[in-house]
């Protein structure tokens, strides 16, 4: 016998204790949160059409714990122009996905990504 807790998954085998360790993995470190392939789709289709409108040099990526983040750049060496977040604890509220500005004002938010990209669609104007 030993001193040590069972864990979920585990089995004894003659006194020894086994582990599963994808589900220790699972238990100690959870995943990050990820843009899934469509999702990714959807955003490098509005930042490819950006770019070749010259509006936007660059982006980053980050999978954090609790959310995701695509930050568009003008510039390499500046701050974001716009962040789209992917946030899975607001889903069920005020919707999962967001478009941020500079200062970090919402610009939009919602729970499906089509729409919440919507922001960035440019309204015609007519030229005299």
């Amino acid at each position: 016998m030993t001193d040590q807790p069972d864990l979920p998954g585990s089995r004894r085998v003659q006194d020894d204790m086994v582990v599963s360790l994808t589900e220790y993995r699972q238990n100690r470190d959870p995943a990050p949160v990820t843009f899934h392939r469509r999702e990714l789709d959807a955003i490098l289709r509005i930042y490819g059409r950006m770019v070749g409108e010259g509006e936007w040099k660059d982006y980053a990526i980050d999978h954090l714990k609790d959310r995701a983040l695509f930050s568009i750049f003008k510039r390499s060496g500046e701050m974001p122009l716009y962040s789209i977040e992917k946030n899975p604890k607001l889903h069920t509220k005020q919707g999962q996905y967001c478009v941020m500005n500079t200062h970090g004002t919402i610009l939009k938010r919602g729970h499906e990504l089509p729409q919440v990209l919507k922001v960035f669609d440019k309204v015609l104007k007519l030229v005299d």
